[in-house]
């Protein structure tokens, strides 16, 4: 027998929560961990009616959680109802969602039976009266038994799988539509919930070739049920191609809109993707005074044959103040106060004060090989309180151009390295003022001064410096995310010439990093990672003991090479402790593989170095490796790490193990 399943219920409801009862809900976690109560249900009352569900599956057992998901007499098992018809009444209107959930797993010959105490009945066209009788034997004295038991019989195949111009009802030529965008085939099962998907890609591989306006309604499968199989036919209207039209900018209240446009980098005419939308989202968020960001495509073409575009924008709160604390049980405790104002004169200014204290343990000397390291309490020494205050100030867009000023102001007393690798410990005081230049979403330059006055002291002994140095930056960001990407690529290449001005000896100091990831499938759920840097110090006459310990390269830690200490890896001392180079490099890989929807594991090896000279080279230095295992829990605002990362090379001091807890992806 074959029949035509249209989109009402309970097929409707199936494919449009289809999404929902494949993936694992809230629900779900809680009761896995059990960290929200007891499971049991309440005592009876003589105003309640408590029930305690049990579900029993006949067949694919896979079915169960999405049965549970969308069964509300599971759902609301805490909530008793007041008697025994209404428990009836809750248990009956289960029946719709329940097969809707077997309807998207592929499962349409499926029939589901409830019992409540001895009473057993087939829940489709059931009378709740039988079974609200059987509960009443239970009211005031006992927990009413309620067990839902599914026969999910055979699973459902496709048979016939085609995509349909629904102006010439012919199907698209695989040069238009490539097959691999549909991803069904013949001999796949029928679930609702993969025509869903598979619907949901159709609409937004044609708006991502620039057809904006496309319409793909919802298919019709004709079910055989003598057969098991399915027929399903897409039909989708790409509409005409376009590009981008007047873009509408409202709000914000508190400042010109003009800044707001000068960081919207759409030009009329430009072929419309949902990627440059979702760009300028990103874009526009980078404004400090920016709360919220609304993008809306006009539903019909202008004169031009282009989609008009409206850009809704919300204000953010101008004062913020707030604070850190933190232990290390390497450096100590640390304390962080700040206060932030996102619109400081009414046009998207930000100024930001901070002021941190740390601890940061003296350094005794190289004899008694104790550098930069918090033993406890007991050896606390007033004269390793560190600290920073710091000022930053950003006027966006000058003039409603794309040009930002920026300014910076700090003073420092801190202490790097530790343990039996050394450190140094520098103060210092100075400010920065440049100018970025955003040419568009991806890529800025940035030109300014920067000036310094401080000392640093290490095991090669005290520098004391005066600098003016002119900084120089160019960044290019064209990955598909900020936190977590899966395609694309990033630069920043930074040279700072420090010349002679001061009676300090000149040089350059120059660096490049960049990283690339590409998606190997189009879910995206095994990602290659990869990443350099390298950097130099040039133009200096005076050798590496003319430059100030903080101004030299050194490698170790989550930026460079994990598994060893943060900036313990570069040229030594006879004595063993690290120095620092005049030049460094860094790299490394990783695979980042969705195990689940929200797990993910990425194996990964680093490598990296510091050395005397301004070119890398093992001639004078130090080079070190790295592997070890990341655990990656996915969140709606980014993914949450825990590396464990292990030495290939250890050297005494080093630890076996280190373990990184991180927000966002590490590069």
């Amino acid at each position: 027998m074959a029949s035509r399943v249209l989109f009402g219920p309970p097929l409707a409801a199936a494919l449009a929560l289809a999404a929902g009862a494949s993936a694992p809900q809230p629900a779900a976690a809680f009761d896995f961990f059990g960290l929200f109560g007891s499971d049991e249900p309440p005592a009876p009352t003589p105003t309640t009616a408590p029930y305690k569900v049990e579900f029993v599956i006949r067949g694919d057992d896979s079915v169960k959680q999405s049965l549970q998901d969308a069964s509300h007499l599971y759902k609301l098992r805490q909530d008793p109802p007041p008697d025994a018809a209404a428990l009836a009444q809750r248990l009956a209107a289960d029946f719709a969602p329940m097969l809707d959930a077997l309807w998207a797993s592929g499962y349409y010959n499926a029939r589901i039976f409830a019992r409540v105490g001895d009473v057993e009945r087939e829940l489709k066209g059931a009378d709740p009266e039988a079974f609200a009788r059987a509960a009443s034997a239970f009211a005031g004295r006992a927990v009413a038994p309620v067990t839902i038991t599914v026969e999910t019989g055979e699973l459902f195949r496709l048979r016939d799988v085609s995509v349909l111009d629904s102006a010439t009802r012919a199907p698209f030529p695989p040069e238009t539509l490539p097959l691999y965008v549909l991803k069904l085939k013949p001999g796949d099962p029928a679930r609702a919930a993969d025509l869903r998907a598979a619907n949901a890609r159709l609409i937004d591989f044609f708006r991502g070739k620039s057809y904006p306006l496309v319409k793909a309604p919802l298919p019709q499968p004709v079910v055989n049920h003598a057969t098991l199989t399915m027929d399903v036919a897409f039909t989708v209207d790409p509409g005409p191609q376009a590009g981008f039209g007047a873009v509408s900018i409202s709000g914000p209240q508190g400042f010109d809109p003009s800044i707001v446009r000068s960081f919207t980098y759409l030009r009329e005419g430009q072929p419309y993707t949902p990627k440059a939308l979702a760009e300028t989202r990103r874009s526009i968020s980078s404004i400090a005074a920016v709360g919220s960001v609304r993008i809306r495509e006009g539903d019909k073409l202008d004169a031009n044959g282009n989609l008009p575009i409206f850009i809704e924008v919300g204000d953010r709160p101008n004062n913020l103040v707030g604070f850190t604390a933190g232990y290390s049980t390497v450096d100590g405790p640390t304390g962080s106060l700040y206060y932030e104002n996102r619109n400081l004169f009414g046009g998207a200014e930000s100024l930001r004060l901070e002021g941190d204290v740390f601890y940061a343990p003296p350094i005794y000397g190289v004899a008694s090989n104790s550098f930069n390291s918090f033993s406890g309490p007991q050896n606390f020494d007033s004269s390793g309180i560190g600290g920073r205050v710091s000022a930053s100030f950003v006027k966006p867009a000058l003039a409603g151009s794309r040009v930002d000023l920026l300014l910076g102001a700090a003073a420092e007393s801190n202490r790097s390295g530790g343990g039996s690798f050394g450190g140094y410990a520098w103060q210092d005081a100075g400010g920065t003022a440049a100018l970025r230049y955003r040419i568009d979403e991806t890529l800025s330059l940035q030109a300014g001064l920067k000036f310094e006055k401080g000392e640093a002291t290490d095991a090669l002994g005290t520098v004391n410096y005066t600098f003016l140095g002119i900084p120089l930056t160019l960044k290019y960001d064209g990955t598909d995310n900020l936190l977590n990407p899966s395609n694309g690529f990033r630069v920043a290449a930074t040279v700072t010439p420090y010349p002679n001005v001061f009676g300090n000896a000149g040089f350059t100091k120059a660096s490049v990093t960049g990283s690339a990831y590409y998606a190997i499938d189009e879910d995206a759920n095994y990602i290659l990672a990869a990443r350099a840097g390298i950097g130099s110090i040039f133009g200096n006459d005076g050798g590496l003991a003319a430059i100030p310990a903080n101004y030299r390269f050194y490698a170790g830690g989550l930026a460079t090479v994990r598994g060893y200490r943060y900036q313990t890896i570069g040229p030594q001392t006879p004595l063993g402790y690290t120095v620092g180079g005049l030049s460094a490099f860094n790299a490394g890989v990783e695979a980042r593989i969705k195990v689940w929807d929200n797990i993910g594991v990425a194996p990964f090896f680093d490598a990296g170095g510091a050395y005397c000279d301004s070119i890398p080279h093992g001639g004078c230095g130090d080079t070190r490796f790295s592997a070890g295992l990341g655990l990656i829990y996915y969140t709606p605002i980014g993914p949450i790490r825990v590396d464990v990362a292990k030495p290939l090379d250890p050297r005494p001091g080093d630890y076996p193990v280190v373990f990184y807890v991180s927000i966002g992806q590490p590069f």
